[in-house]
């Protein structure tokens, strides 16, 4: 999964760490767990040359220009936490410039992640009009005063609206980095968890809907490590249930309240990423490779990757590992 972190002037360090050291953690775990066609590649990205955060810290980041098409973004807060200074930043240039970038990446495919004061950023490109978002809790009014057309749910942690992802207050970064890692693999996200000691948190209100944490699910991890063992043989949901002593039904309604999938497009999902993992990184010709991971043959899956990614076999394999 190739992620831009888009790091603004003022950067909240812990924010900007906490995004890091998810992805990172998580790819050290998999590379662990032998699972080395899962990985996260988070680079740091500015519209500016120089980015420093809050602290004071210089962040080195990548010119936009010279970033391929992401699969997710992800903004970071930056430090203004009170309204005046908020709404000064709000309109720096380069902020401006920043919105007219999530609306490139937006238009390319990509889908946008913001956190607590990064959801203002995300709202100011006008994205998020018309879509259900949630953002820091000591700001929600600010936030409901400058865009009456976001439908901002305040009380929620975490809040999923078409392409886009918002996390609130300020370890709701975390809450996002491990959504991203969730949707490629619920039982890393869970190990992740684990090592970096994140526990299920209360929502922004004591009347609220618990955050994404609190639906980690052991049957959707059992059935990912069922799927990863068996990618070069036909899907079978029969199987599938029986394998993880369940029934269909059951299972497909887990993986939806997990994932928004079915069982069958999360297996397939994997086998992207294995296929992908292999041309990358193997010789092995497009027919072997498709016999790796199920596919009749190399029409068959160099299709798909097509149709899946936007890009043929040549500029997949182009690209290194």
């Amino acid at each position: 999964m190739d992620i831009a972190i888009l790091a603004l002037d003022g950067a909240f360090d812990t924010g900007l760490a906490a995004v890091l050291d998810a992805f990172t953690t998580a790819n050290e775990l998999a590379q662990m767990q032998g699972v080395a066609s899962l990985r996260f590649d988070a680079r740091i990205v500015g519209v500016r040359r120089r980015v420093r955060t809050a602290q004071g810290m210089q962040v080195p980041v990548v010119p936009l220009a010279a970033v391929p098409a992401p699969h997710w973004v992800v903004v970071p807060a930056i430090g203004a936490k009170m309204p005046g200074p908020l709404e000064q930043a709000l309109r720096r240039r380069d902020v401006c410039d920043a919105g007219a970038a999530l609306r490139d990446w937006h238009a390319g495919g990509a889908r946008i992640a913001a956190a607590c004061i990064a959801t203002f950023v995300l709202a100011e490109s006008g994205l998020l009009d018309g879509q259900r978002a949630t953002t820091t809790w000591w700001l929600a009014p600010l936030f409901r005063q400058r865009y009456p057309r976001v439908l901002l749910e305040q009380s929620r942690m975490m809040v999923g609206s078409g392409p886009f992802l918002t996390a609130g207050a300020a370890l709701g970064h975390m809450d996002l980095a491990l959504a991203l890692v969730r949707q490629a693999s619920p039982e890393l996200a869970a190990m992740t968890a684990r090592y970096l000691v994140v526990d299920a948190r209360a929502s922004q209100s004591a009347y609220a809907i618990p955050d994404h944490l609190a639906h980690s699910d052991p049957l959707v991890e059992r059935f990912e490590a069922w799927a990863r063992r068996r990618l070069d043989a036909g899907f079978s949901l029969d199987d599938a249930a029986s394998a993880l002593a369940t029934s269909k039904r059951t299972l497909a309604r887990r993986m939806n309240d997990v994932l928004g999938k079915s069982p069958l497009s999360y297996f397939q999902d994997l086998r992207v990423e294995r296929a992908v993992h292999l041309l990358k990184t193997s010789s092995a010709n497009l027919d072997r490779i498709a016999e790796q991971v199920g596919y009749a043959d190399g029409v068959t899956l160099g299709t798909l990757l097509r149709r899946r990614l936007g890009k043929g076999v040549r500029e997949i394999r182009g690209a290194g590992a």
